[in-house]
């Protein structure tokens, strides 16, 4: 695989099952509950994440996916939005994204959007359209953009496989935004740590995925909690 993102995805027929899941999660109303997950946390810092099933705890408890965790990680230190959908492809977290921008002001922007373009097999330059245009908004917005890539099964071809992951890379250079390259990294690979359908990650796997996040985060919370002690 280009660019250092591991090939993640094995067991071809448990895979394409898998994938074929997300066609048919059910879809959260487009007027999702995005108020802090934390109400009681200090409201000078506001992180929104606005993702797709692996940011809105698909299969698991709320309480133990790693937004949630994140949250609990911060003590307070910080407000959670987690906007996010199961099922959410890019187009249709843009319809929503300027609306919970304006309403919720976040200081960080999570994007993690665009499982579902490559699942659905859409175009991969509309996917970087989409999340150019949030992360264009994002910046315009006086927010702080951290993106999370994902990766697609090999079984989709490897020139699509490329352009796909290839956004997440083009996107973080053309707007200097930090990327975590692979947000499954050390755990697609692992059964136990996947959900029957061998797609979403299980509960025991949530602080894995925070510890991915958390290394490319934590400079941008200092960079804001020192933005608002001047």
């Amino acid at each position: 695989m280009k660019r250092g993102i591991p090939m993640a995805w094995h067991g071809l027929n448990r895979m394409v099952t898998g994938w074929l899941v997300l066609l048919i999660v059910t879809f959260a109303s487009s007027s999702i509950n995005a108020e802090p997950i934390n109400a009681d946390a200090d409201p000078g810092t506001t992180l929104l994440v606005m993702g797709d099933s692996l940011s809105a705890a698909y299969g698991i408890e709320r309480d133990e996916g790693w937004v949630n965790l994140m949250a609990e990680r911060l003590e307070g230190d910080a407000q959670i939005i987690n906007a996010s959908i199961s099922g959410e492809t890019t187009s249709g977290g843009l319809q929503r994204f300027s609306d919970i921008l304006g309403q919720q002001q976040p200081d960080i922007v999570l994007l993690e959007l665009g499982g579902n373009d490559g699942l659905r097999g859409l175009s991969p330059q509309q996917m970087q359209t989409n999340l150019a245009t949030m992360i264009e908004q994002s910046q315009e917005a006086g927010a702080q953009v951290l993106l999370l890539g994902i990766d697609i099964p090999p079984n989709y071809g490897q020139a699509y496989r490329d352009a796909f992951t290839g956004v997440f890379h083009s996107l973080a250079e053309e707007y200097d935004v930090p990327l975590v390259p692979f947000l499954l990294e050390d755990i697609a690979l692992n059964d136990a740590l996947m959900q029957s359908d061998g797609i979403h990650p299980t509960a025991d796997a949530q602080p894995i995925i925070l510890d991915n996040v958390w290394p490319t985060l934590e400079p941008l919370l200092e960079r804001t909690h020192q933005a608002a002690a001047q």
